[in-house]
């Protein structure tokens, strides 16, 4: 199959009596696996095509338990529907092997008197940074070339630093998603491990499971462009733990989250 935009892609669901099958084309994966983003974004749109009167989405936990290495089939099914807060779990199956396992929690909008934000960093624009990756650097990830990425602040992978640290206005390509709750998924763990600003030579890495607390009913940003950072807490025996940040080009936060990685270096 020749690539496909993450848009296409999802327009590629098809019912099975076992779930929604999607397809995975080359352009979106890194290795012999999908990227984690494409995979949790499907998920997403497995959950939402399935059960299309959900509340706004307030959280995201995503084991990834193996390599989306084929067209995932998901299942979907509710596990608590409260009179707040839809609880819905998502599994994704590659030749009827469990390669990822998601629980979405989705809620009304709460009256509370209470309210604190996270203001974003000061940062240039998008257009006055340079790109992320540069065209004389070179890394095996495929699906990279499906986003715009530009370097506020911190280190390019593999330039041993002695912080593990990344900003970045980060966004799609495909402008068809730009302004999806799915296209935000995919985009969200676009930015390499944060560890990997530390390493001096080049490896393998894979994430073992990533949470995401959506703060804002609005998944939207001025031009599709939003800041991501990620920020490397502690790394020790080949695992890592990392805080991973969105806000949108007004800079409100849109996303607080954290991952485990495990890392080959």
């Amino acid at each position: 199959m020749s690539d496909l935009t993450f848009g296409e892609i999802l327009k590629t669901a098809e019912e099975t009596p076992e779930g929604l099958r999607f397809a995975v084309t080359e352009n979106w994966k890194q290795g012999r696996t999908a990227y984690g983003g494409f995979t949790a974004g499907l998920l997403l749109a497995a959950a939402r095509q399935t059960l299309p009167d959900l509340p706004p989405l307030r959280s995201v936990l995503v084991n990834f338990t193996g390599p989306v290495t084929s067209a995932p089939t998901m299942t979907t099914r509710i596990l608590r529907q409260g009179r707040n807060v839809v609880t819905v779990q998502v599994e994704a199956f590659c030749e009827d092997t469990l390669c990822a396992q998601s629980t979405f929690s989705f809620g009304q909008a709460q009256e509370s008197h209470i309210s604190q934000d996270l203001p974003a960093p000061s940062a240039p624009l998008p257009d006055e940074v340079e790109d992320f990756l540069p065209a004389n650097i070179q890394l095996p990830i495929n699906f990279f070339k499906n986003f715009d990425a530009k370097l506020i602040e911190g280190h390019r992978p593999f330039s041993g630093a002695d912080r593990g640290y990344i900003r970045a206005w980060v966004r799609h390509r495909d402008d068809a998603v730009r302004q999806t709750p799915e296209g935000l998924m995919s985009l969200a763990d676009v930015l390499p491990p944060a560890v990997f600003s530390k390493a001096r030579k080049l490896g393998p890495n894979s994430s073992m499971n990533w949470i995401c607390n959506f703060l804002s009913e609005d998944l939207t940003s001025r031009d599709g462009w939003w800041m991501m950072e990620t920020d490397l807490t502690v790394a020790r025996d080949g695992y890592s733990s990392q805080v991973m940040r969105m806000w949108n080009a007004d800079g409100d936060l849109v996303i607080d989250g954290m991952q485990s990685v495990v890392i080959f270096v």
